[in-house]
């Protein structure tokens, strides 16, 4: 079977990759140890690349279409063959075929949830999870990085390394954004596209490109969803006074209904009802009471003295009209002055709020000549 095996392959002239999978993106071509004869045709179909590998290196990657091999259109096998006036016996080296099609429905997603400060939440956690394609697009230098000489490498060995690294990408932009929690849910799309474009510089040095990034759902902790939900709830229900006598006149409703409990039960039920309503009506007060700003206190009231003039009582005056009256002379130091909350009369000076009129009024008229 073996003497067959080696005819058979002594007998190929055509060298070529037929791919019946979905997963798999370089595959080598089997030689069976034998060599590959001059003049031999190569059929690279489209969203192939075909690669020679001579004793280990790298030598001609070659296009889609089809080629006879000859001296002319190897060029670097030539040159590390060292043919340098052509060839016509058979020669060994290794083909590898690389596939360059999009490999898509890779997922990738937060392992921890992503720390972030949004503005009208504050410190809030996120989780976010989606998928993502990969493309070959330097078929030498994902040889080089990945393959090696494994004859059949499928998507799955890439592992978890260009995900991890999908992740990071991601998070490093959704923290420089600063969108807000609840816009982000609009401008998913555009997130996926920002981080493809940004990737550009991580994946090139592998050979590769991102294609397709897609943000599926970006989502809070299961407990701020549940806050969010009763939030959003209050605002659904609107006027709570209203809420509270819908309520009443619901319980009403299915206690008259309740054929065990006749007029008793439906006593009881609105019984029930306007409890509940007016328990709703107190809390609805209450909170109304707390939201509603303290009033301001009483404008004070001003001071009033009353005054002896020529042995005549005068007044209430007030402290700016007390103040013309000791500018005129009329109010003295020695006057005697009264105001509510004093047992008797005192002199002007020995009133605290007096005392600084007499700073500023001037000295009484010197007696006429």
């Amino acid at each position: 079977m073996a003497f067959w095996d080696k005819l058979r392959g002594e007998l190929i002239d055509i060298i070529e990759w037929t791919d019946d999978t979905r997963d798999t993106m370089v595959w080598r071509f089997p030689r069976y140890d034998n060599e590959i004869k001059y003049g031999a045709k190569l059929v690279v179909r489209e969203s192939q690349a075909a690669a020679f590998i001579n004793e280990g290196r790298l030598a001609d990657v070659f296009a889609p279409g089809t080629y006879t091999l000859e001296t002319r259109n190897l060029p670097i096998l030539s040159t590390l063959r060292g043919w340098k006036y052509g060839f016509s016996s058979p020669f060994k080296a290794e083909v590898y075929f690389v596939s360059t099609r999009a490999f898509t429905g890779r997922k990738w997603g937060t392992k921890n949830p992503i720390m972030l400060r949004d503005p009208e939440f504050g410190p809030v956690r996120l989780r976010a999870f989606g998928t993502f394609g990969l493309r070959v697009v330097d078929p030498a230098a994902f040889l080089r990085q990945f393959v090696g000489t494994d004859h059949r490498f499928t998507v799955d060995e890439l592992g978890d390394q260009l995900r991890d690294m999908v992740v990071a990408r991601f998070t490093d932009i959704l923290g420089e954004s600063k969108l807000p929690v609840l816009d982000m849910a609009a401008n998913q799309d555009e997130l996926g596209k920002f981080v493809s474009q940004r990737m550009g510089g991580d994946f090139s040095p592998f050979g590769l490109e991102i294609v397709a990034l897609v943000v599926e759902n970006i989502s809070l902790p299961p407990e701020v969803e549940a806050a969010m939900d009763k939030r959003t709830s209050m605002g659904v229900i609107g006027n709570l006074n209203a809420y509270a006598q819908f309520q009443a006149a619901n319980a009403m409703e299915q206690a008259a209904k309740n054929p065990a409990g006749g007029l008793a039960g439906a006593g009881i039920g609105a019984g029930m009802g306007f409890a509940m309503a007016n328990q709703l009506g107190q809390a609805l007060n209450q909170a109304n009471a707390a939201a509603t700003p303290p009033a301001p206190p009483p404008l004070p009231v001003p001071t009033a003295f009353y005054i002896a003039i020529n042995n005549q009582q005068s007044g209430p005056h007030e402290l700016p009209h007390l103040q013309a009256l000791a500018r005129s002379g009329q109010l003295m130091k020695n006057t005697l002055v009264w105001k509510p909350g004093m047992a008797n009369w005192q002199v002007a000076e020995s009133v605290p709020e007096l005392q600084p009129l007499f700073a500023q009024a001037p000295p009484p008229l010197p007696p006429a000549p």
